[in-house]
């Protein structure tokens, strides 16, 4: 595997195609939607222009990614799956193809901690951290020398721009018969795990049984409880600017290390060198919009088809592509996927 594994800190093949998602430059926009599931992902590309017909690219850990344009704006989506890793490769991965600014929504699910009902829409303001305590004696609770089971991070913000720019959007959309409000300025907990660090019961001492109560008293606002926002905001809020790596000739994979599954258009139709580079450092804003589909109060459960997310989808996306980004930040489109065809 040596002659494989050239460049270990971060692996590409040789056409520069990253590890996890198996994406390269030219087939990521600089405005992404990232959901847990591909069928989520397919349910927003049907909203997706006909022309230049979608790109579909599906990697082997699990990863779907799909660019084209929506009201004539490149958008891609991507299904990350579940989880604080995933949410990371995610990031650095888009970061590294992308030359210019890289603005993300995540649009999910999530279980509410406070008293409303599932199909409320939340756009948090700001995020914190869950995490297990690898520290702390599970099976001696009486152990610890009053280590917690749990930690939680300080908040870490939403750009506030794209906030603002989903919350207007939203509430604009919102048809008469949503099931729930539309809420915003409220704070949202990521935990690393759906069972233990959210206060689930099962057969293991997890020692959470006041743990939502321990939340509740720690964070003002706190709203809404999933596994992946945090980690969004937490990596854009260190972004320093820093231009991508895509072009600096890193030693890399064989190919052979990463195939990828494309449906539709081919990939990129010109060498990367005929691409050129965009102007200045590029910035990173992430945003989320949040779907209570269960309540950690009443434990009611709403699963996700049975609410029509049309109106909320096209208003993330009217958002998204509204959210202005000066056109020296902008991937080309030479040779990208989202290119119109001639």
């Amino acid at each position: 595997m040596k002659d494989i594994h050239t460049d270990a800190n971060f692996p590409r093949t040789e056409d520069l195609r990253v590890y996890h998602l198996g994406i390269r430059p030219g087939e990521v926009a600089n405005r992404i939607i990232t959901v847990g599931s591909p069928s989520r992902a397919q349910s927003i590309a049907k909203f997706l222009d006909h022309s230049p017909r979608p790109f579909e690219l599906f990697s082997e850990r699990g990863f779907l990614t799909i660019t084209g344009r929506y009201s004539g704006t490149p958008v891609s989506i991507v299904s990350i799956g579940m989880g604080n890793p995933n949410m990371d490769f995610f990031v650095r991965e888009i970061r590294e193809c992308l030359e210019g600014d890289m603005v993300v929504v995540r649009l999910g699910s999530c279980g509410a901690l406070i008293d409303v009902p599932v199909g409320t829409v939340v756009v948090p303001e700001a995020c914190i951290a869950v995490t297990r305590n690898y520290n702390f004696d599970f099976i001696h609770p009486d152990n610890n020398d009053g280590e917690p089971a749990y930690r939680i991070s300080k908040s870490v913000l939403a750009d506030q721009a794209l906030y603002q720019k989903l919350v207007s959007a939203i509430r604009m959309a919102k048809p008469p018969d949503w099931p729930g409000p539309i809420l915003a300025g409220l704070i949202n907990a990521s935990a690393d795990s759906f069972y233990s660090s959210q206060g689930r019961q099962t057969s293991f001492p997890d020692q959470n049984s006041d743990l939502i109560e321990q939340l509740q008293a720690s964070t003002a606002d706190l709203a809404t409880l999933e596994m992946e926002t945090f980690h969004l905001y937490h990596l854009a809020s260190c972004w320093t600017g820093r231009v991508s790596r895509h072009q600096e000739g890193a030693p890399p994979l064989t190919t052979t290390a990463v195939q990828p599954v494309v449906i539709g258009q081919d990939s990129i139709n010109q060498p990367l060198s005929a691409r050129p580079l965009v102007s200045g450092n590029p910035s990173m804003r992430a945003a989320a919009v949040h779907l209570v589909f269960a309540s950690r109060l009443s434990q009611d459960f709403i699963a996700p088809d049975q609410i029509e997310q049309t109106s909320i989808i096209k208003a993330v996306l009217d958002a998204l592509v509204g959210f202005e980004i000066p056109s020296v930040k902008l991937e080309r489109e030479i040779g990208s996927v989202w290119e119109y065809p001639n």
